[in-house]
């Protein structure tokens, strides 16, 4: 995708440019900025359509609504919808590698207009006079200083976007990300100082013609003959250094005209691009505040092993799918940050309760805990609803769409959790155990991986007492349930004896991925599985390739992928 993506844009490079460099509107202003005009327009064309875009991925209301309607009917469509991550990343990469080029390209323009200033277009030029400071046209100007600022926002925005400031310090990356509203503003004053111009009347004045009324044409003698045949012609030659447009030549004359050039500023496109989709994301935005404005009761908070904190909560209307996230926004903890958590918990028509978990990793969650938890070193803490002016005001977005929620939609199933990633598949393992019947799912591969024993006890109750109840219905065989200890010093198993039926389920050492797809595909031939994947990059890759790859019994492995890194 991302080679095709870059693919379409060099070819809206390509086509730009020619159309720069041979439109005979620009000739004159071709002239004066050589290559550097065809570059800079070319550049902005890629950069209108990926500013365009780029902002809606993150119209989360939007694609949660196409993705649980049935306007988007196939499940292949659906799926595309799951790149919404992936075409963000994209675009803002292309944003920057044009960015480049078209502030080179402008450099080099400014250069331009001071060294090749010339009287006699006076309209055309940037530069006031020959020889003027370039750098006067960059933090002189409305367009050059915009464009100044909008560069070092736009380096603020990629340099906090990369991996290791995410993971080491996400709060960088929060509010510096949110500087792409500053950055649309200056667009919009970046694109409305006219700097460039076209020339209006190529009729009257085509570009290369002779203008009969300069000096040099009262001093010719023009044969009768030659105006009487010719009367729109001269024999005077193009004066100057500039090139004759050969469309204008002809028999070896070239065309007077009937008046000077005249130059306009384009109007600018930009605004036709970017104002939609930035239209599109700001009344998202207010009916999402709107939809959010009202703080949600938890009802309780439970401290789990290894650093895990689980929040229930009730709110009135609240709807969501078996996959979804919300996110949490308190401002004690902060201000102006929140975060995305998936649901573990939703609610049904008998309980309206829905939850999440979350792993106490960096600042925010770390004072969100201190401020649920009464007594810190206190495991575990449940109050009754009439105590719960104690809890801060918690306010939830959402829900919106994720891949997971496909996973029900498949005959076949297989989900595959690293760590904490195991989230997404409990409100699926949730619903189930309310009713498995009513949905389409009628086997489901479970496969979860930790490093320590003390994880699996997140939801090792509801693992078992959906492995009773399917017991008890005669399907033992719809879910299978493969734990893996990757990290360990001995044989382990989870403690209590209600835990029995994982501890015959535990394996020690990661799981052998070629082997497990092969003996997947052989006992459902020529089926369609869905492959969910919620982990490290390192067991997505694996999976990706797997699933890509063909096998003898006609099993087709479709994947998808959350990730929480």
């Amino acid at each position: 995708f991302q080679f095709f993506w870059l693919s379409l844009n060099v070819w809206l490079f390509g086509k730009t440019f020619l159309l720069y460099n041979q439109g005979l509107q620009y000739y004159y202003l071709h002239q004066m900025l050589g290559l550097g005009l065809c570059v800079s327009r070319a550049s902005a064309s890629v950069l209108n359509l990926n500013c365009c875009l780029v902002l809606l991925p993150m119209c989360r209301v939007l694609l949660a609504f196409l993705r649980g309607s049935q306007k988007v009917a196939s499940k292949k469509t659906r799926r595309l919808l799951d790149k919404s991550k992936t075409f963000h990343v994209t675009c803002g990469v292309t944003i920057c590698i044009f960015s480049v080029l078209h502030v080179a390209a402008h450099l080099v323009n400014a250069l331009n207009f001071s060294e090749n200033y010339n009287e006699e277009f006076v309209t055309l030029n940037a530069a006031n006079y020959r020889g003027e400071d370039p750098r006067k046209l960059l933090f002189a100007t409305v367009p050059g200083l915009t464009g100044v600022i909008m560069v070092l926002v736009l380096f603020l925005m990629c340099t906090a976007s990369t991996y290791a400031i995410r993971v080491s310090n996400y709060d960088i990356f929060w509010y510096t990300h949110n500087l792409f509203f500053v950055f649309y503003m200056l667009l919009m004053l970046h694109v409305s100082g006219g700097v460039l111009k076209y020339q209006t009347n190529l009729e009257q004045h085509p570009p290369g013609c002779f203008n009969p009324n300069k000096t040099l044409r009262q001093n010719l003698t023009v044969p009768k003959a030659f105006e009487e045949l010719f009367p729109d012609y001269t024999t005077e030659p193009f004066p100057g250094d500039l090139p004759v447009p050969e469309p204008f030549v002809q028999n070896g004359f070239m065309r007077a005209c009937s008046e000077e050039p005249k130059f306009q500023s384009h109007f600018p496109e930009t605004w036709f691009w970017i104002s939609g989709p930035l239209c599109l994301y700001c009344v998202e935005r207010l009916y999402r505040y709107i939809r959010s404005n009202k703080p949600v009761t938890i009802t309780s908070v439970i401290s789990h092993p290894s650093n895990v904190l689980e929040v229930r909560m009730m709110r009135d209307d609240f709807e969501a799918r078996p996959g979804q996230y919300v996110i949490l926004h308190c401002p004690r903890v902060s201000a102006l940050e929140s975060h995305p958590f998936t649901l573990t918990m939703c609610p049904t028509d008998t309980k309206a309760t829905f939850g999440v978990h979350l792993k106490v990793v960096g600042d925010w969650t770390e004072r969100f805990r201190d401020l649920l938890l009464l007594h810190s070193n206190q495991d575990t803490e449940i109050l009754p609803i009439f105590q719960q002016r104690r809890y801060p005001k918690l306010y939830v977005d959402g829900p919106f769409g994720s891949p997971f929620e496909e996973s029900l939609n498949y005959e076949v199933s297989l989900c595959v959790a690293g760590g904490i990633g195991v989230t997404p598949f409990a409100s699926v393992l949730n619903t189930l155990l309310d009713d498995w019947k009513c949905y389409k799912l009628r086997r489901l591969y479970f496969i979860w991986v930790c490093r320590d024993i003390e994880s699996f006890r997140w939801f090792a109750d509801l693992l078992c007492m959906l492995h009773n109840k399917l017991w008890q219905e005669n399907r033992p065989d719809y879910i299978n349930i493969q734990l893996y200890l990757s990290q360990t010093d001995g044989i382990q198993k989870i403690i209590g004896e209600k835990y029995q039926a994982l501890n015959s389920r535990l394996l020690i050492g990661r799981p052998r991925w070629k082997l497990l797809f092969d003996d997947i595909a052989k006992c459902n031939r020529r089926k369609t599985i869905g492959v969910f994947c919620c982990g490290p990059n390192k067991i997505s890759k694996i999976l990706h390739k797997l699933s890509n790859s063909s096998n003898s019994y006609g099993t087709r492995f479709e994947y998808n992928k959350e990730s929480f890194s």
